[in-house]
């Protein structure tokens, strides 16, 4: 092949590359299984030393969880891992293969979590989709805003790791925490009220009814109460194209406010 040809073959293959990797910025990098392993070793190798095992052993900064201090995107998170941060923050910069690179910033996605398989998109498009197509206020709160029938997403970022918000889209009856647990209760005067589980104790049951009103009863004036095995809320699997959902777990990762 003359050089010319394989000057061209070559710019055509980096245009490539780089429509690839804009595509993906643009909804978000997928991440398998065997990246975010990968990413463990890494960071077990050459980050665990200063960020500790759990990713929050630096001040204002918690790894699983997503608590950055100069970081959004999956971008962001190369340009500081490979650039450190300079002046008396401490961070050196690592050089680290292409592979390596993108297996770290799976595993911090990911929420440290190895059996996960996680996408980041766009937070403002995901934004749009939980006020329209996804219609989510009908049930669930942010900000003072939209209904209780289901938990305040406020700060749901600072509970639930990027793997755990796919999760609850996608099957969400598997990632239904046992607090939230819809249930039925029977009281000994026949009410039949349905609701969400928010506190319990020996003689008390607290929740908020279907109507959202708070709910305090006493166990002794109850006859049965159940709880739900399934979670009332559909999943988005078959609702929302990948590209959706991907954009709809960027924004909920967003949102910080306890």
């Amino acid at each position: 092949m003359c050089l010319r040809c394989r000057i061209s073959v070559a710019a055509l293959l980096l245009y490539s590359g780089a429509a690839v990797l804009g595509a993906q910025a643009d909804h978000g990098a997928q991440y398998s299984q065997a990246e975010i392993a990968a990413g463990y070793r890494v960071y077990s190798s050459q980050c665990v030393q200063c960020h500790g095992g759990n990713g929050d052993g630096i001040s204002g900064v918690d790894l699983r969880r997503g608590v950055f201090r100069r970081a959004t995107s999956d971008e962001d998170l190369g340009r500081v891992i490979t650039g450190g941060i300079p002046g008396g923050a401490g961070m050196p910069p690592f050089k680290l293969e292409p592979a390596e690179l993108a297996g770290v910033i799976a595993f911090i996605r990911a929420g440290f979590d190895q059996t996960a398989s996680v996408r980041v998109g766009d937070a403002a498009r995901g934004r749009a989709l939980y006020d329209g197509k996804g219609d989510c206020a009908t049930c669930h709160r942010i900000r003072g805003r939209g209904a209780l029938a289901a938990p305040d997403l406020s700060g749901v970022a600072l509970t639930r790791t990027v793997a755990a918000l796919q999760r609850s889209l996608v099957e969400p009856t598997t990632a239904m925490v046992p607090a939230n647990r819809p249930l039925r209760i029977v009281t000994r005067s026949g009410e039949t009220i349905d609701g969400r589980r928010l506190n319990e104790d020996t003689y008390t049951v607290q929740l908020l009814d279907a109507r959202g009103r708070l709910r305090s009863l006493s166990k002794s004036d109850i006859r049965t109460l159940t709880y739900a095995s399934a979670s009332s809320m559909p999943s988005y699997g078959s609702r929302l194209t990948p590209d959706e959902i991907a954009d709809l777990v960027g924004y909920l990762a967003s949102l910080r406010d306890p």
